[in-house]
Order: C-alpha cells, then structure tokens, then sequence
C-alpha cells in the first residue's frame, strides 16, 4: 500500500509540476512569432502574469522529486520497476536543473528591465526564456512518462493486461 500511496503522490506532484512548464509551451508561438515585444515585456515582466508559478511550481517541483525518489527506492528490490522510477526522478531533477541553468538567468535579466525603450538584448533574452522553458517542460513530461512506468512496470513484466 505504502508502494501504491506513493507511486499516486509521484505521478500527482509530477503532473501538477508539469502543468506550468506545459502551459509555456503552449503559449510559446504566439509569444515567439505574433506577439510584439512590447506586448510580451509588458505580459511577462511587468504584470506579474508568472508569479504564482514561481511560488507554486518551485515547491511542486522539489516535491515531485523528491516523491520520484523515494518511489524509487521503495522499489529497489523491483526490476525494471526500480529503473523507471529512478530515470523519472533524474530526469524531474534535469528539468529543475534546466530551469536553473536556462530560465533564472534569463529572469534575472527581466528584473532589470524598465518601462520604456525595448531593451538591445530583447530578443536573445525571449528566445532563451521561451525556449528554456521548453526544455524543461521536455524534461518533465519525460520523467512523468518514466514514473507511469515505473509504476506500470510489475503488470509489463509479469504479463498482466
């Protein structure tokens, strides 16, 4: 049952740690193509329109590996179950560390940002931020997949339908 709770929590943290980073995908061509930088500064850095995912997805983030791992070593003594879980967990922490990596530099240039003239880096600040979001949302929708099958592994293998 402990396995069961668990591997729930897992997938449950995971989606909701997906949902944001899957959401910037979506929006991401209009915001790349149509948009006006003007209309993309004021709607990304100015308006607070990303806020809540800072302050709701970073928890979710930590809590979704953090669950992907424990689901991991809960199954330890079970092949290939324990694989997948364990890839699920590194590839959540590869979506935490691409946002890391490729996001928060990319925010941290945002903060700077001023009311007024678009600033020269405009578009090689968008193109990272927007993109960098897509590889995370890669990364999680990957380790999501790897923890549904982690949890589907025992019923794989034993033959089950």
């Amino acid at each position: 049952m402990v396995v069961y709770l668990t591997g729930l929590v897992s997938l449950l943290l995971a989606a909701l740690s997906l949902g944001p980073s899957f959401a910037h995908v979506l929006e991401a061509p209009p915001r790349l193509f149509a948009w006006s930088p003007e209309l993309w500064r004021e709607a990304t850095v100015f308006n607070g329109q990303f806020a809540l995912f800072a302050k709701v997805g970073a928890p979710l983030d930590v809590g979704a590996i953090l669950a992907a791992f424990l689901l991991s070593y809960l199954l330890a003594s079970e092949r290939p179950a324990f694989w997948f879980a364990l890839a699920g967990a590194g590839l959540l922490a590869a979506g935490l560390a691409a946002w890391v990596t490729l996001v928060a530099p990319a925010n941290a240039v945002l903060a700077t940002w001023k009311p007024g003239p678009i600033p020269p880096d405009f578009e090689a600040v968008r193109l990272r931020w927007e993109t960098g979001h897509m590889v995370v949302a890669a990364a999680k929708v990957m380790g999501f997949a790897s923890i549904a099958l982690a949890l589907l592994a025992p019923r794989l293998a034993s033959g089950s339908s």
